[in-house]
């Protein structure tokens, strides 16, 4: 099981930019689908993007041409450039691992909040 530590949340304003990153332990990393999911105080966890070990990506709807999923197999490392940023972005975000589009690895997550 791969461990996953995420950096970078805090509070940003509307419109601002936060980039999350996601460090992860093991030696396969390269073959996993990495991924943020987001959860919102009263929702369900959601997903926001995932990439796989080729770089193939995808995106939630309301977060496509605002977010930028990457990562970086020497580093073993996955991020998340989020621009635009909207109130409803804010929420706890994890990143997650796995085999494939199934998670099997989170990370604690980190709290991004978007408020002026």
């Amino acid at each position: 099981q791969v461990q996953l530590v995420e950096f970078g949340g805090g509070l940003v304003q509307p419109g601002g930019s936060l980039r999350l990153s996601c460090a992860a332990s093991g030696s396969i990393f390269n073959l996993y689908v990495m991924g943020w999911y987001r959860q919102a105080p009263g929702k369900q966890r959601e997903m926001v993007a995932t990439i796989t070990g080729a770089g193939s990506t995808n995106y939630a709807e309301s977060v496509k041409g605002r977010f930028t999923i990457s990562r970086d197999n020497v580093k073993k490392t996955v991020y998340l450039q989020m621009n635009s940023l909207k109130s409803e972005d804010t929420a706890v975000y994890y990143c997650s691992a796995g085999p494939g589009n199934r998670p099997a690895s989170w990370g604690q997550g980190t709290q991004v909040t978007v408020s002026s």
